[in-house]
């Protein structure tokens, strides 16, 4: 990628998707639906898709898998951002980042707050990178998603984007435009 921070050419990126959840499943996962959905509609491909309960380990377990596997560009993550007792993504996956996308929850909860008003607050959307794969973390709504989908990630995930986007921040096992077998 050039210094620039932007191509002419979009890059396809290698993306999973992690749903947080104790009850649902891949019949009523719809979050995770409309993630998987939207990435491929934009060019991406699915590197992988799970569903996790909201236990701490398990959730660092599938991330840092991720993250080690030098194919998976991108993880996103739906779901246990709020504040019931069960709700622990932020306390499991940001001790994995090396650096924090503090702007990434900071303008999701902006966005959010002209669809459901000061109950943006509650939101604990995060976002960092951790061996140069971005790790993003949002609510478990099919709706915030959409949000974080459509407000933030599709353009930040295109290397045409400017002035900048996260594309020469994340590691490629292969030049950047090779399609994974």
């Amino acid at each position: 990628m050039t210094s620039a921070h932007a191509s002419k050419a979009f890059v396809p990126l290698n993306i999973a998707v992690l749903t947080v959840s104790d009850t649902r499943t891949a019949q009523t996962d719809t979050s995770g639906q409309y993630l998987e959905q939207a990435l491929t509609s934009a060019g991406h491909r699915l590197a992988d898709k799970r569903i996790t309960p909201d236990d701490i380990y398990q959730m660092r377990a599938v991330v840092s898998a991720w993250i080690a596997d030098p194919e998976v560009q991108v993880v996103l993550v739906t779901g246990g951002t709020g504040f019931t007792e069960r709700d622990s993504t932020p306390e499991a996956l940001s001790p994995l980042f090396d650096k924090t996308v503090d702007g990434f929850g900071e303008l999701f909860r902006h966005i959010s707050l002209g669809d459901i008003g000061s109950s943006t607050v509650q939101s604990r959307a995060l976002a960092g990178l951790a061996n140069r794969t971005l790790v993003c973390c949002m609510p478990g709504s099919t709706g915030a998603c959409r949000t974080a989908w459509e407000g933030i990630l599709l353009e930040q995930l295109d290397a045409r984007h400017k002035p900048c986007n996260f594309i020469p921040h994340v590691r490629f096992a292969s030049a950047p435009c090779e399609s994974r077998g």
